[in-house]
């Protein structure tokens, strides 16, 4: 019942999409669509998703009650794109795809574990109290089942949120051809862009069980 009310939430920001007035409000045509950042993307979201799990495989849900972790969430993205901005080399020219995919996992990261650790079932006392061999066993096993939990979650997140980074170091990715297409009221460009997160939305699992 809830995997159709959610289906009929999709078609209906899909007909909003599509029926909105006018194809341009500029007199220009719609942005052209970023494909060379189609690679940096999925690189720099693989190395989010591999750093986060393996951190979090490491220490479990101790990361979720971190001190270490609060100052370094704290930071906003338009900081981290200060600094790259500030020590990149003059030399060099403008930064580029690298410096933006620095600076977003450095924005990214913190809050990542963080969310991935509290969704993790508590280790004290089991299986804490069977032994190492037993947590790292239950926790792999929770970890299997959260992740595709967790991708589908946040991945329109990811995409949408390196907007801020995108726009101060003059890098055009998704996350601006999506704001772009917006300003534009690039009707058709606004509901493949819908339909792909209704996608994503729709692969991402959906087990009621809770992880034990």
């Amino acid at each position: 019942m809830r995997r159709a009310q959610g289906w009929l939430v999709w078609a209906g920001a899909l007909l909003l999409a599509w029926l909105l007035p006018g194809a341009l409000w500029k007199q220009a045509p719609p942005p052209a669509f970023p494909w060379e950042a189609i690679l940096p993307t999925v690189l720099v979201l693989t190395a989010l998703l591999a750093g986060t799990a393996i951190l979090v495989a490491l220490r479990g849900p101790g990361w979720s009650r971190s001190r270490w972790l609060g100052p370094w969430e704290s930071l906003p993205d338009l900081l981290w794109g200060g600094l790259v901005l500030a020590f990149w080399p003059a030399a060099a020219g403008p930064p580029g795809r690298l410096a933006w995919m620095a600076a977003f996992l450095a924005a990214a990261l913190p809050g990542e574990i963080r969310w991935l650790a509290q969704a993790l079932p508590p280790e004290s006392p089991f299986p804490a109290a069977w032994g190492a061999t037993a947590v790292r066993r239950v926790r792999w096993s929770a970890l299997r089942t959260l992740i595709p939990r967790w991708i589908g979650s946040r991945l329109p997140l990811w995409l949408t949120a390196t907007l801020v980074l995108e726009r101060i170091l003059g890098v055009r990715a998704l996350g601006s051809d999506w704001m772009d297409r917006i300003a534009f009221r690039d009707r058709a460009g606004i509901a493949v862009w819908v339909l792909l997160l209704a996608v994503l939305w729709g692969l991402s699992p959906r087990d009621s069980r809770r992880i034990q």
